[in-house]
């Protein structure tokens, strides 16, 4: 066996890494220029937070995967905790309390609660299948209620932020989790037959009687089903000022940090508006490769392990970093409901971006197993 070091990268990740924070910091910083209510130094902030990132990567393949799943219930536990607190003493904004305020920063335990779900699903279905060959119906009944339980109270503590978003990928990863986990497709199929029969009551309630629907289930709730139903009428400012700018920007863009008009969370939820603008079809069209690019790398990762949980891991990471992708870049174009969805290692926010590095640092680690194993 050759001499493998331990700290050894794959640069088909990295070097779309280090584009990745290129695009950001000069993208945050075009955005700044039009956001008078904050300070000027946006961009420098998004360059810290890339540089923790990368040493909290570093940190996660010096300490190993191993590690992490031997802590993962540990790790739930702590994060559960923050999530309940920051109901009491989070820091508002818009009508949600997602952050706890640190001063130079605010901490998002949402966003740290999808890595950490990630690994305790992981290590829950490796535990699972090793001890079940084989199981019968009722006890594979009975694990799936537990993934629910695991899943359930992160995702109402979360709703009740409220942070929908955050919710939707919760369940997106969980699902292709225990997909790739060898579960029964015939709970896949009950849960979605389920959810169907849930979603019609809900939305013929909504439509019938909106008193009704108010009284059962708030003023709060209805507010975010109207505005998920009505997103495309275009009639938000932000929506609206978003398909403009980019709209507008033509097949090489308006250039850099010539956004041509506001719209709210540019820096964030609506980052793509503003790249897209920057440097129009062309720019968005390298911007989409080389994602698909980063992802099939993160595919062909899982691909080479021989450890399970690692291969449950990548699935969920994958999985919530393509659905991240597809539905903040599809938010800004009108062609989904607006959600508060981020765009992975490009939008503004400290919290979201350590927590992608810190799956970065779990990426390594797989790509590193799998070096030693084949050479």
């Amino acid at each position: 066996m050759k001499n493998i070091s331990k700290y050894k990268v794959e640069y088909g990740i990295l070097i779309p890494l280090i584009i990745f924070a290129i695009i950001s910091i000069t993208t945050v910083y075009s955005a700044q220029n039009l956001l008078p209510e904050y300070s000027s130094n946006l961009y420098l902030k998004q360059l810290i937070w890339y540089v923790l990132g990368f040493g909290i990567a570093y940190f996660i393949m010096f300490i190993g995967n191993k590690f992490l799943y031997n802590s993962a219930y540990i790790l739930y536990v702590i994060n559960v905790i923050l999530l309940i607190l920051i109901l009491f003493f989070g820091k508002e904004v818009n009508n949600s309390k997602c952050w706890f305020e640190l001063g130079f920063f605010s901490l998002q335990p949402s966003e740290f609660m999808k890595v950490i779900l990630i690994l305790t699903l992981s290590r829950m279905i490796n535990d699972f299948n090793t001890e079940y060959d084989n199981p019968s119906v009722e006890t594979e009944f009975k694990f799936i209620l537990k993934v629910m339980l695991i899943v359930f109270i992160p995702s109402v503590l979360t709703f009740i932020e409220p942070d929908t978003g955050a919710v939707i990928i919760y369940l997106v990863t969980t699902m292709t989790m225990l997909f790739i986990g060898g579960i029964r497709k015939r709970w896949f199929f009950s849960l979605f037959l389920i959810i169907f029969v849930f979603l019609g009551i809900l939305f013929a309630i909504y439509f019938i009687n909106q008193d009704l629907f108010i009284s059962i289930f708030g003023t709060n709730f209805f507010y975010r089903i109207d505005r998920i139903l009505n997103w495309s009428s275009g009639s938000g400012g932000q929506l609206t000022n978003s398909l403009i700018a980019i709209g507008s920007a033509g097949i090489l863009g308006h250039g850099f940090n010539k956004t041509p008009i506001y719209f709210p969370e540019l820096q964030t939820d609506f980052i793509y508006g503003v790249f897209s603008s920057n440097y129009g079809l062309i720019g968005s069209i390298l911007l989409i490769i080389l994602f698909i690019y980063f992802d099939i790398n993160l595919i062909n990762s899982a691909s080479k392990t021989y450890d399970n949980k690692d291969k449950y891991t990548i699935a969920g990471i994958v999985s919530m970093l393509v659905f991240q992708q597809i539905w903040s870049l599809s938010m800004t174009i009108g062609l989904l409901p607006i959600m508060g969805i981020t765009l992975p290692f490009i939008s503004y926010g400290g919290s979201s971006l350590l927590s992608y590095m810190f799956l970065v640092g779990i990426i390594f680690n797989v790509s590193n197993q799998s070096l030693r194993y084949t050479n």
